[in-house]
């Protein structure tokens, strides 16, 4: 199959979904635990921004919605889907956050973002081949906002947790690991494994508990529901400003714990932020 042939047939295969407003078959992470065998694994930072599907004419969200980008943004980008992340630097979500849902691009904004490519979700072969063809891919001289992920080979765990806490000293977020002979499957799986200094996770808002006491009159806490129906209340993590406008019923937010009980159920929950980019 010639260039152009498997372009289109690319196209065709996983354009459609994300261009009907439905969310775009991603691969998601898992949950790093000590043990897990790493000679097969490829290393990177985890880059706090918002997950960003290139469908080869198109940037969308995780969960679906169109990203407004700029023309000159997007306009060298090739005509194959990309993975990655819309990142505006360390410590910057909230930037990257509001940037990347705005219905009317602000090129100031635009121009402090980065598009961290990961993964070419369309190429044929294991990760580490479509590394290879990433890497054929980027830089492009004239868009270098456009950024192929480093990757460095993963060791052993203890060299792991090192360079954890050293990108975390430099004001990252944590590291990603994937494994070299993995296929791209749109689903949660260890081929894809999130690497932190805590665990965290997202849940939907189903409802308010009422605030007492020194909260009484606004929220006291919240109940969530994850991906696979578990509930649970968030009491903890909140500022008084976001208690007294908590996160809408039926948005997203990201949550810290400690572990999980017998029931699956997280340990020592509280809140985390806001996630506006994981919304319908």
């Amino acid at each position: 199959m010639d260039r152009r042939a498997f372009v289109l047939a690319a196209l065709a295969l996983l354009a459609p979904a994300a261009m009907a407003g439905k969310a775009p078959p991603l691969m998601l992470a898992e949950v790093y635990r000590r043990g897990l065998p790493l000679a097969d694994y490829w290393v990177s930072e985890k880059y706090d921004g918002v997950r960003g599907y290139w469908d080869g004419k198109q940037l969308w969200t995780r969960g679906g919605e169109r990203i407004a980008a700029p023309a000159w943004f997007t306009a060298a980008l090739p005509a194959i889907p990309m993975d990655g992340e819309l990142w505006a630097g360390r410590g910057r979500f909230a930037h990257a956050v509001s940037t990347a849902r705005s219905d009317k691009p602000v090129d100031a904004a635009w121009r402090e973002m980065r598009f961290m490519v990961f993964d070419l979700p369309a190429s044929p072969g294991d990760f580490t081949t479509r590394l290879a063809a990433l890497r054929k891919l980027l830089p492009i001289t004239e868009a270098p906002w456009i950024v192929a992920v480093p990757q460095l080979r993963a060791t052993t765990d203890e060299d792991l947790q090192a360079l954890l806490d050293k990108t975390v000293r430099m004001g990252g977020e944590g590291l990603m690991l994937h494994r070299g002979g993995s296929l791209y499957r749109a689903e949660r799986n260890n081929d894809l494994v999130k690497v932190k200094p805590f665990e965290d996770a997202d849940a939907r808002v189903v409802s308010y508990v009422p605030g007492r006491g020194k909260h009484a009159g606004r929220m006291g806490a919240m109940w969530v529901e994850t991906e696979d129906g578990k509930r649970f209340k968030l009491g903890t993590g909140f500022s008084d400003a976001e208690r007294e406008k908590p996160p809408a019923i039926g948005s997203w937010v990201s949550y810290r714990y400690n572990g999980t009980n017998p029931s699956g159920l997280p340990r020592f929950a509280r809140f985390l932020r806001e996630r506006p980019d994981l919304g319908d």
